[in-house]
């Protein structure tokens, strides 16, 4: 299985980098010579002058795309942000010292017992971060504004640490150890950048080395084959390395590879990684990564379509497409005022360094790079887009992002500053990602995420020592945030200071997990085949068959997604562990004072730290700034006030020691130590006020929970016209009969028709029946797979194979009778 650790030290490391990537003059500096050297020579100089301009143009494209362009270096935020380039370079500068088996006393990269353990991970590791370094010197040396412009001293400094690692470590015949990514990514991009930045300074010769040192560990057979380390965002990551070994070494072949290695990426795929139908984008085989590696995909798309545009190696595959439909069909369903939401960041929630907006940030400035490959019309949409989730995040404006490279401010800035823009709203509807298991919901004025597992999507992802308590992240984990409120309800410290085993939405045994629990890299999966829901993209129907993380646990979970509510039911809980099983309704991250007022019944609780209660014959509950709760009928929970500290170190063997402490306003459902066969009802109101919280639990009317057991689960809510059910066995349902599992969702629509939405969350059924007992006097549309029959008092729907559909929503409209 792959490893994207180094990808994380490689990010970490290069905050100064990656913060350094904006506009500057090319510097007319003369190359150096060598009498040594002089008799060598590289491929780009027996190339003809015709193609030692396409690649010179090829160097000045890149130049820009990594510097950027098209800002004042004296204004602000980039003034700022171009004198700490300088001061990091100049630190890098004057503590060089070349030395046997490191370049920096701090970066040891000799390993004394090279293998792939651990210990060999940091020292390979370290090897890349040595040219990560380089490539910051570099571009403080290229950038205007740093104090460093052009300095001497410093492009001596570069030449002599690119010698010293190319004649140590980095060089042909050398036998890699540690991380496969640092010799194939990490290293050689950091290296290639620095051999463009410092083209003129450079011989023949030296180029020469470098190139076949690239070649050494990067060889053609490194895309050869669409398996293993040479998929989705790694592909693309390789593809660049090839492309700019061949602009270095102005090797056509080499860059005509790296385009057209580029084309399985474009492909849908429905398995394994990359982008699907439904929107989902899986990488490491099993977890849903669309903000984290397919960020990385998605950045290094749009660099190598911009390098290449125009040139003999343009990238023309029609697939491409695909990656231009993914931008509304994948990425933005997961952005939100500027964040992309947790439920598909993999490992990288345990990076205290960079939060969901400084994670969503450079997906932002990724997607205004890419428009510029894309049509006019997708270019102009998109920025929309952009200046529209970069305008709304108020809790952390992009322009004050310390990880959002130079180039990444200036596009975004670029977009903000264009007046011809109108920002676009965010997008209201739910959406259903059945591929990764995944699923949101957007409403006006908030947003929620579900995260879900089962036998082909990991409960978590851990490895090379990240998201150590990320055990139950896929057992219903349920995000929600506000329009103008909440925004930093996962980014303030919440992972390393949340009980890891009270996730909100979550049903979780208390039996005591180890770091890592299940395997590295999405290894631990339920044999559970029950995942998934309906919707006619407005709202949903969702389940879950939970199946804890080594625990005995067992428990069906539906959610029901409508206008101003998730209503949320669970049945079947049942567990051996020997411990207490609890669901959470919520956890609420409430910052270092917390002082929200909570509100029961009407009755104000105490905002004292701690303070626990349990709530007997809760009939609602409201948060102050959040939202309300309300339980059906009435029920007992539990509620505390409490401190609770932690540190990154804690969740992540990289993070940081500093102790935090956040205050939460947790409630959850209380199932008892070994449950039988417990349940939970309640109402999920994002946003709602107090007196709108108490009028809806006044409305007893309103919500009818028609089934609640560990064979079917449904609610009818009459004002909306909406009857759904999940089947997890097949039989009645109020007006609904299946004969097989199934997810329905009926709604009856004011102008006297109705849709009938089904789906087989199983993706197995190779016949389903469906009745409904109402009224029907034509079917007026309906997939080619559907017969229906319809009596004075019901519909019958009968189903062929539902298992191509890979849990898609079937949908039959009618004329009610």
């Amino acid at each position: 299985m792959t490893s994207a650790w180094s990808r994380r030290t490689f990010l970490a490391t290069s905050t100064v980098l990656t913060a350094a990537v904006g506009g500057a003059l090319a510097l007319a500096t003369p190359r150096a010579s060598a009498a040594a050297d002089s008799a060598s020579s590289s491929a780009s100089a027996s190339a003809s002058a015709s193609s030692d301009d396409a690649y010179a143009a090829l160097r000045a494209t890149w130049t820009s795309l990594i510097l950027g362009e098209g800002f004042s270096p004296t204004a602000e935020p980039f003034k700022s942000r171009l004198a700490a380039l300088g001061t990091q370079a100049r630190g890098w500068r004057d503590t060089l010292a070349p030395a046997d088996g490191s370049l920096w006393p701090d970066a040891v990269y000799a390993d004394p017992d090279p293998d792939t353990d651990p210990e060999s991970y940091g020292f390979s590791a370290k090897m890349a971060e040595s040219f990560i370094r380089l490539n910051t010197m570099a571009q403080a040396y290229r950038q205007q504004g740093t104090g460093l412009t052009g300095d001497s001293a410093l492009r001596t400094a570069i030449v002599t640490g690119l010698e010293h690692l190319n004649s140590q470590v980095y060089k042909a015949g050398q036998v890699r150890y540690g991380n496969w990514y640092s010799w194939q990514i990490g290293a050689p991009q950091a290296l290639l950048d620095v051999c463009v930045l410092m083209y003129d300074a450079l011989t023949p010769a030296q180029l020469g080395r470098y190139c076949a040192a690239v070649d050494h560990f990067v060889p053609d057979s490194a895309v050869a084959s669409y398996t293993g380390t040479s998929t989705g965002a790694n592909r693309v990551d390789l593809c660049r390395v090839l492309a700019l070994r061949g602009v270095v070494g102005g090797t056509a072949a080499k860059i005509a590879l790296a385009r057209d290695a580029l084309s399985p990426v474009f492909p849908l795929v429905t398995k394994g990684d990359g982008l699907y139908a439904d929107g989902s984008f899986i990488q490491h085989t099993t977890v849903p990564y669309t903000g984290s590696y397919g960020s990385v995909m998605l950045g290094g798309l749009g660099l190598l379509f911009a390098l290449l545009k125009g040139t003999a190696w343009e990238v023309t595959d029609p697939k491409r497409q695909v990656v231009f439909d993914a931008v509304e069909n994948a990425w933005a369903p997961f952005l939100y005022n500027g964040l992309v939401m947790d439920s598909v960041a993999g490992r990288a929630i345990s990076r205290g360094e960079v939060d969901d907006h400084r994670r969503g940030h450079p997906i932002l400035a990724s997607i205004v790079l890419l428009g510029r490959g894309a049509s006019a019309a997708e270019n102009t949409r998109w920025r929309s887009l952009v200046k529209g989730w970069a305008q709304r995040d108020y809790y952390s404006p992009p322009l004050s992002n310390p990880s959002l490279s130079l180039t990444g401010l200036a596009r975004l800035k670029s977009v903000l500053d264009d007046t011809s823009l109108t920002p676009l709203p965010e997008p209201e509807g739910h959406r259903l990602f059945p591929d990764m298991a995944r699923a949101t919901h957007r409403r006006p004025g908030w947003a929620a995420a579900l995260s879900m597992a089962d036998k082909r999507i990991t409960y978590y992802e851990t490895g090379n020592g990240e998201n150590l308590r990320g055990w139950h992240t896929g057992s219903g984990m349920l995000y929600w945030w506000g329009d103008t409120f909440a925004n930093g309800q996962y980014s303030d410290a919440f992972w390393p200071t949340v009980d890891p085993y009270r996730l909100p939405g979550t049903t979780a045994s208390r039996k005591v997990l180890a770091n890592g629990a299940g395997g590295d890299w999405g290894a631990a999966m339920p044999d559970v085949n029950w995942v998934g829901g309906v919707t006619d993209k407005k709202r949903a129907a969702v389940g879950q068959y939970l199946k804890g993380l080594s625990s005995t646990l067992l428990a069906k979970k539906s959610w029901f997604f409508l206008d101003d509510t998730v209503v949320c039911l669970g049945a079947g809980i049942r567990c051996q562990d020997g411990t207490a099983v609890e669901t959470t309704v919520d956890n609420r991250n409430l910052g270092p004072v917390g002082n929200a007022p909570f509100t029961v019944d009407g009755s104000a609780q105490p905002v004292t730290r701690p303070w626990s209660a349990t709530l007997t014959g809760a009939s609602w509950a409201h948060l102050g700034g959040h939202g309300g709760y309300v339980f059906p009928g009435g029920a007992t929970v539990k509620a505390l006030r409490e401190n609770r500290s932690g540190r990154w170190r804690d969740i992540n063997t990289g993070g940081s020691t500093e102790t935090l402490t956040r205050t939460y306003l947790t409630l959850w459902v209380d199932h008892g130590q070994n449950p039988a066969d417990a349940s939970y009802a309640y109402q999920l109101l994002p946003g709602a006020s107090e007196q709108r919280t108490a009028a809806r639990a006044a409305d007893t009317g309103w919500l009818r929970v028609l089934a609640n057991t560990d064979d079917q689960q449904g609610v009818s809510v009459p004002s909306l016209g909406l009857t759904a059910v999940n089947f997890w066995f097949g039989g009645t349902v109020g007006p609904l009969v299946a004969d097989a599992p199934c997810s329905v969702m009926v709604t009856e629509h004011t102008d006297g028709t109705a849709t009938v939405c089904v789906s087989d969350p199983m993706r197995a059924r190779t016949s389903l029946t469906l009745t409904w007992n109402r009224a029907v006097s034509s079917v007026l549309s309906k997939p080619a797979t559907v017969t229906t029959a319809t009596t004075g008092a019901s519909l019958r729907l009968m189903f062929g194979d539902l298992s191509g559909t890979r849990g898609a929503t079937q949908t039959v409209k009618v004329r009610l009778a």
